[in-house]
């Protein structure tokens, strides 16, 4: 049941991020400074968006003599798309936040993910690319279009938070911003 309303806040969250977006608003920035982080794959979002497209018109011409299951798959596959445009306008309106006010770096993706990293815990910050990525204990790659672009080393872990509620402590955590460099200088003029 737990896992039921899990799925439901996820729903109302994708949405709400997509009227944030036409609202031309974003969520959580407050007195920080915002970097964005979904220039990298606005081009495959909208790709996935048009194939989604294809598939509603020629599943609507497929199943036209079949009006009820024509109006249940017509339903999903508009919903299909209104799911990808929200989700790439959540990773718009959910920038990383550095907050140098309160000390604080808020590492995020899509609504998955929602990291709080102390600067005072930052032992290194490195603008480091890289393309693939394999799961180790204590990591935590938030990828996006499978690249993360900056990396920090922690002194102590923080509390990473999964989507389904699962707990892990990460010392790493790699991530990508669209002004990778700008970031990292930022990060060094804010822990110093």
């Amino acid at each position: 049941m737990r896992d039921g309303w899990l799925l439901v806040r996820h729903e109302v969250r994708l949405l709400a991020s997509l009227a944030l977006w036409l609202a031309r608003r974003t969520h959580g920035a407050g007195g920080g400074r915002a970097y964005g982080y979904a220039s990298g794959q606005g081009a495959m979002m909208a790709g996935f968006g048009f194939v989604c497209l294809v598939e509603t018109v020629a599943m609507s011409v497929l199943l036209r003599d079949w009006p009820a299951v024509h109006a249940v798959v017509l339903f999903l596959d508009v919903y299909t798309i209104v799911f990808v445009v929200a989700l790439h306008a959540s990773s718009v309106v959910r920038p990383h936040v550095l907050d140098a006010d309160r000390g604080s770096l808020r590492i995020r993706r899509y609504i998955h993910v929602d990291l709080c990293v102390p600067l005072e815990r930052i032992a290194s910050v490195r603008r480091e690319l890289r393309m693939t990525h394999e799961r180790a204990e204590g990591e935590l790659d938030v990828e996006v279009g499978s690249q993360t672009s900056i990396t920090l080393e922690l002194t102590e872990p923080v509390t990473h938070v999964s989507f389904l509620g699962r707990r892990r402590e990460v010392r790493v955590v790699r991530f990508h911003a669209d002004d990778a460099d700008g970031l990292v200088r930022a990060l060094g003029r804010a822990r110093v």
